[in-house]
């Protein structure tokens, strides 16, 4: 009984690594949408932080397709800003939490986490993370800046 419970679980196991590990040899998506979304900056409008100095949620009837995911604006005047420059509005590292890419990986960037620098806003994965960030800017931005897109690989 014993034996065949192991040679199960062994092929269980061995059935899993099997169907799991081609998953992690692809790249990460250019832009951060999470798992079960083609959402960009959690439905925020990335134009809003330059207009309104803060995360406002978008509207699904002001929507954009760019670098493969769908953004959301809060107004026409918001995507129309958008669709005549995106990189101005667009967050660093797709949307990915810059002091992680800083540190030469990839983790959820938190619309509600966010810095503009320079006119170009970053986000970080939470609060903590956003202290680590805010304590040497320059710097993490010049190690992200080495590290993109490099770590989507």
């Amino acid at each position: 009984m014993f034996q065949s419970f192991a040679r199960n679980s062994l092929a269980a196991v061995a059935f899993l690594v099997a169907a799991i590990a081609p998953a992690a040899a692809f790249a990460e998506d250019p832009v951060y949408t999470g798992r079960f979304s083609n959402l960009a900056v959690d439905g925020y409008d990335p134009v809003a932080y330059f207009t309104e100095g803060e995360p406002v949620k978008g509207d699904k009837n002001f929507a954009a397709d760019y670098n493969g995911a769908q953004w959301r604006f809060a107004s026409a005047d918001n995507l129309a800003a958008f669709k005549a420059d995106p990189e101005k509005y667009a967050p660093q590292y797709g949307g990915y939490c810059a002091w992680a890419i800083s540190q030469n990986y990839t983790a959820r960037g938190n619309p509600m986490n966010w810095t503009i620098v320079e006119d170009k806003l970053y986000l970080n994965y939470n609060n903590e993370i956003q202290k680590r960030w805010e304590a040497d800017i320059p710097s993490f931005i010049a190690k992200a800046d080495e590290n993109w897109p490099g770590v989507l690989n």
